[in-house]
């Protein structure tokens, strides 16, 4: 199965409208959001077309193809105007032989036992090293990067993973789970 992770989109219509076109030309099958799907969040700038109901829209035109997690900047409102399940603090995915839990970031839980990966957003930073016998994999930020990286979303097949630009499609870093 084909993957498309993403995390922090942030209530950025014009990025979240890039991404739903990443998702339809890459032709995956499940869309995994890492949280921070609507509110910009406090510490963080409003982001390029900041609209949290077009964003709403925008995912919920997709809400079939979503596996969502909780990030911090998500709320109980935020159920009100999305179509899909937004509340699971994480999920555990089987993938590539490996054991994933996908979280947002912000919180640490006892999850990791029995897994072997983990799949985070909340630093807005790509990243893929080892961490505490874990594999650490972060897909980065669709709408507000951090540390000079791109507008980014991960692709997970066949335990491959490519980081891309939401903007231009172009890989920029490669791995294998």
């Amino acid at each position: 199965m084909k993957y498309l992770i993403a995390s922090d989109i942030h209530g950025s219509a014009y990025y979240c409208a890039l991404l739903k076109e990443r998702f339809l030309a890459e032709g995956a099958q499940k869309l995994l959001l890492l949280g921070d799907l609507l509110y910009h969040g406090a510490r963080n700038p409003l982001p390029r077309d900041y609209s949290t109901l077009k964003t709403a829209e925008i995912l919920n035109s997709m809400k079939e193809h979503i596996l969502c997690v909780r990030g911090n900047c998500d709320s109980d409102v935020d159920t009100l105007v999305l179509e899909f399940p937004i509340v699971a603090d994480y999920a555990i995915l089987p993938a590539a032989g490996r054991t994933l839990v996908l979280t947002h970031g912000h919180r640490t839980y006892g999850v990791l036992s029995g897994s072997d990966v983990l799949v985070n957003g909340h630093f807005h930073v790509p990243a893929f090293e080892q961490r505490e016998g874990h594999l650490y994999v972060n897909c980065g930020s669709v709408s507000i990067p951090k540390e000079n990286s791109p507008h980014s979303y991960l692709v997970l097949e066949d335990g491959k993973l490519l980081w891309k630009d939401v903007e231009t499609g172009a890989v920029f870093k490669r791995a294998e789970l």
